[in-house]
């Protein structure tokens, strides 16, 4: 600090006892009796906003976005049916394969049961990763305001397409099948 011997109050290091006049000619601040006069007509500052309150809604969006949306909400929600009702149908697929077979006429019973049990667990997981992954993308989409209608019907046809092939193998790989094959040749 400074010397304080002589009666005199110490002079301050970081301007504490600076006058009002002196902090704003130092932070270069107008006195509010030095600014000209605001016109009556001048609209006041807006109000800072209440804690607790909505914030304005968002513009509504126009009206092809809004049918993007539905249109995709709609084909996601049928995906979801739809793979809630295959799942749990592949997850039987012997039993699939052999309604196959009796609706396609052939005689023999399929017997390759365990590799379907195997082939339609895989069938099944490919089916719920196919769609969580085509849902994902569209909500995605959606967020940033993009056409999204086309993915889910993109994502339904290459999933079923894994799904087709998982299925399959045990079908194709079956000798019930191959010798009715051989037979119709």
């Amino acid at each position: 600090m400074s010397d304080t011997s002589n009666g005199e109050r110490p002079r301050p290091q970081y301007g504490e006892y600076a006058s009002a006049a002196e902090q704003r000619a130092r932070i270069q601040v107008p006195h509010p009796e030095d600014l000209p006069a605001q016109a009556p007509s001048t609209p006041a500052p807006p109000a800072p906003p209440i804690w607790g309150t909505m914030p304005a809604s968002p513009a509504r969006p126009a009206p092809g976005e809004m049918a993007n949306r539905v249109i995709t909400i709609g084909l996601l929600a049928y995906g979801a049916v739809s793979v809630v009702v295959s799942f749990f149908s592949l997850l039987d697929l012997a039993t699939i394969i052999e309604n196959a077979y009796r609706a396609a006429g052939i005689g023999a019973s399929f017997a390759n049961g365990a590799s379907a049990h195997a082939w339609g667990i895989a069938a099944a997981i490919v089916l719920v990763v196919g769609f969580s992954a085509t849902a994902w993308w569209a909500v995605h989409a959606m967020r940033r305001a993009k056409v999204s209608w086309w993915i889910p019907l993109v994502g339904a046809a290459v999933t079923y397409i894994f799904v087709s092939v998982c299925a399959a193998v045990p079908m194709f790989t079956d000798p019930a099948l191959l010798r009715y094959i051989t037979e119709l040749s």
